[in-house]
């Protein structure tokens, strides 16, 4: 399998979901996402058996999204990623492109992507942690770790050809050594800061459900229509209709929500993850 069909899809989905975020309740995050939901319920947990930690489901969710979930173990445990990897003699202590990565005590704590490296840090797309790296968090952030840090336990690496590894026996792996990866070139470069976009703020359950007409309704729908969760006839327009609803739906269901959670009433965390533009 070569590297382009595969690692660099899989890498330009993960980075897609930075900013995804858990079920907040009761006052705190509760380790209850989209990933939790597509994966499906472990008995034992809260919020119905999908209260679980979902680091390792997350990079399962990237993989099979990509098209690749023969790449990486379907798993929620950090310790069976492992061994997967190990039982295929794809393990290394030294990280990759695209390689998987582990922490804590035989790697068993936490886990995610690796995107880039250099000489002393690891680059990395990680879900469930938080803004201070740790391995119980509210979402999907993109991480910079110390390579040589005792919590990182070391990398799976997936069966493609081309990728680069920090491996000096790399091709061992059908990798390519390469002690600094191209990919994080380019982050080590300044660039000039960029007007963060800003996105409509979102207005409030009652607001959808006094149909009301606004630009604001023809944003979300052009959005809707962009993430390919259009139920249109004659397109997005000012006035909400059940069209809106129905896409709006798709929406919910394609962000992992099923049942009365998929009903078309906007909420704010998906509303969220839409971003629709200002009007």
């Amino acid at each position: 399998m070569e590297f382009a069909l595969s690692i660099e899809k899989l890498l330009s989905v993960a980075k897609a979901e930075v900013g995804t975020r858990e079920k907040f309740a009761g006052g705190h995050w509760v380790n209850d996402s989209k990933y939790n939901r597509w994966f499906g319920r472990i008995p034992g947990y809260s919020q119905n058996g999908y209260g679980w930690p979902w680091c390792a489901a997350f990079v399962s969710w990237v993989a099979h999204e990509a098209g690749h979930a023969d790449l990486y173990p379907h798993t929620a445990s950090c310790a069976i990623g492992v061994s997967w990897f190990k039982n295929r003699g794809r393990f290394s202590e030294y990280p990759a492109v695209g390689a998987q990565i582990f922490f804590g005590s035989g790697g068993g704590a936490h886990t995610g992507l690796v995107y880039a490296y250099d000489e002393t840090y690891v680059y990395t797309y990680e879900g469930n942690t938080n803004a201070s790296g740790g391995a119980e968090g509210d979402g999907v952030y993109a991480k910079k770790r110390v390579r040589r840090d005792a919590y990182v336990y070391g990398y799976g690496y997936p069966a493609v050809s081309g990728s680069l590894s920090a491996d000096p026996n790399a091709a061992r792996f059908g990798y390519k050594h390469a002690k600094t990866s191209e990919a994080a070139k380019p982050a080590a470069k300044p660039s000039s800061p960029s007007k963060p976009k800003a996105y409509a703020p979102f207005p409030g359950a009652d607001f959808f459900k006094r149909e009301p007409k606004s630009p604001l309704i023809t944003a979300m729908g052009k959005r809707l229509v962009a993430e390919g969760c259009s139920a249109y006839k004659d397109g997005p327009g000012p006035q909400w209709t059940d069209a809106d609803k129905a896409s709006y739906a798709k929406w919910q269901r394609k962000r992992g929500y099923t049942g009365a959670d998929a009903d078309g009433w906007p909420g704010k965390t998906t509303w969220d993850a839409l971003k629709v533009p200002k009007v």
